[in-house]
This record gives C-alpha cells, structure tokens and sequence, in this order.
C-alpha cells in the first residue's frame, strides 16, 4: 500500500523555482517526472537559500 506524502512546497513556489532555474517548459510539457534529478537538487538548493535569506531579514526575537 502506498501512501502520498504531502510536498513541503507549495506548488506555486515550485513553478516559480522552475521558471527561474530554467527547465520550466520542460516540467509544463511532461511534469514533474520529466526534470533531471540534478534539476530537481538544483530547486531544492535554491529553495533552501531563499529560506535562510528570508531568515536572515526576519530574525526572531
């Protein structure tokens, strides 16, 4: 039996990550499954960075 997990990112900020990365059109002719895994570490490293610089702004106190 298998089971969906759940995505940590949104969609929207996928596609965003794709369309910046380049290999947007790939994923809205084929889909998600048709990205290298190279492109899909490549959105993970970058959503990553844009985490920890959002962090960076908005310190907690």
């Amino acid at each position: 039996m298998s089971r969906r997990r759940r995505g940590v990112m949104s969609e929207e900020l996928k596609y965003e990550l794709a369309k910046d990365l380049g290999f947007y059109d790939t994923v809205r002719e084929e889909g998600w499954g048709g990205i290298k895994a190279k492109d899909a570490g490549n959105m993970v490293k970058r959503a990553i960075q844009l985490a920890e610089q959002a962090a960076s702004r908005n310190p907690r106190q």
